[in-house]
């Protein structure tokens, strides 16, 4: 690339992002005056992900956001603690893994098969808790998270159009681009007839962000090396790491989070009430080095050409594992 070419991509950049903030100052507008928790939920980066989710339509984005400020008031979610909801994950149906990936999202660990209650209110009621924890465990300038979903032991039994409907109704409307990948891990054959009948209730852009993943295909070995150091992922993913889920070491770990989100939801927390909007895997961050474009755009290159490999390899209904987002 040479550097005429460079600065013109650098100035088309850095005008859309320009762009992008003053949607985001639109909303900021239309939202009106906010005090308490809804003014620290409204950082530019929280505002950002609306208008991600709504195409960067001011009044789309706008509504969302309302809705969810209302949901969040009502329904209280970074005031559930862990012992109201700690019956929940006796089985380790799902947990926060004590590691991140390599870009630092934090890593939530989803096993179906372990499924032990019939409530779909409790359940709901534990994801999103395990949602806020992830969020409040976020390293700065990251606030996206990967779902590790291992399919051992789950059967038709386990399947609830249900839950699986008022989950994807909470993660969406109220937890917008918060998700960067979900890998479904040796899904059994029948789930593809599922996944047929739960595609319609996700957005388009959830829906690209779901891969399926197979233990035998080398394809998927390459992308888990990718995404996480060995050491750390759990053998069950192709890792290394030969602990397993111990609910009272877990609980213990999660009361001392519980004692963290006060805090992380005050006007002291300086990550939450002034996280500004810096595009990056679907956002666009704004650099003035010349090195760091050239290397964005051999990244671009390079993740066409993985594509186009990925392309032929898709094993089940879903989406082939890519290791960008």
């Amino acid at each position: 690339m040479t550097s005429s070419n460079c600065q013109v991509n650098h100035a088309e950049k850095q005008a859309l992002f320009e762009e992008q903030k003053l949607k985001i100052n639109e909303v900021r507008g239309s939202l009106g005056p906010l005090s308490g928790k809804s003014a620290l939920y409204c950082s530019d980066a929280s505002i950002a992900r609306y208008l991600i989710a709504r195409n960067w339509n001011v009044k789309k984005a706008t509504k969302m956001l309302k809705e969810t400020l209302k949901w969040r008031a009502e329904y209280k979610p970074d005031e559930i603690r862990w012992d109201e909801v700690a019956h929940e994950a006796e089985t380790g149906k799902i947990y926060r893994a004590n590691y991140r990936d390599k870009t630092g999202r934090s890593v939530l660990v989803m096993r179906p098969g372990r499924q032990n209650t019939k409530s779909t209110k409790g359940q709901i009621q534990y994801l999103v808790y395990c949602m806020e924890n992830a969020i409040l465990n976020l390293p700065p300038g990251q606030d996206q998270m990967v779902w590790l979903i291992d399919f051992e032991g789950f059967n038709l039994s386990h399947i609830s159009v249900k839950v699986t409907k008022e989950t994807a109704h909470v993660l969406q409307s109220h937890y917008p681009e918060r998700l960067g990948v979900a890998i479904l891990y040796n899904p059994p054959k029948f789930f593809e007839s599922f996944w047929i009948v739960v595609k319609p209730f996700l957005e388009p852009k959830t829906y690209r962000k779901v891969k399926f993943a197979y233990s035998d295909d080398q394809n998927t070995k390459g992308i888990m090396e990718d995404l996480f150091k060995m050491d750390e992922l759990e053998s069950c993913f192709g890792g290394n790491n030969q602990t397993t889920f111990e609910f009272n070491e877990y609980g213990a770990r999660m009361r001392e989070d519980d004692k963290k989100m006060p805090l992380f939801w005050s006007p002291e927390n300086n990550m939450v009430t002034t996280q500004d909007y810096v595009m990056a895997n679907g956002f666009l961050h704004s650099s003035n080095s010349e090195a760091d474009l050239e290397s964005e755009e051999e990244e671009n290159r390079n993740e066409a050409v993985k594509q186009e490999e990925d392309s032929g390899k898709l094993n089940g209904s879903g989406t082939s594992l890519s290791a960008k987002q």
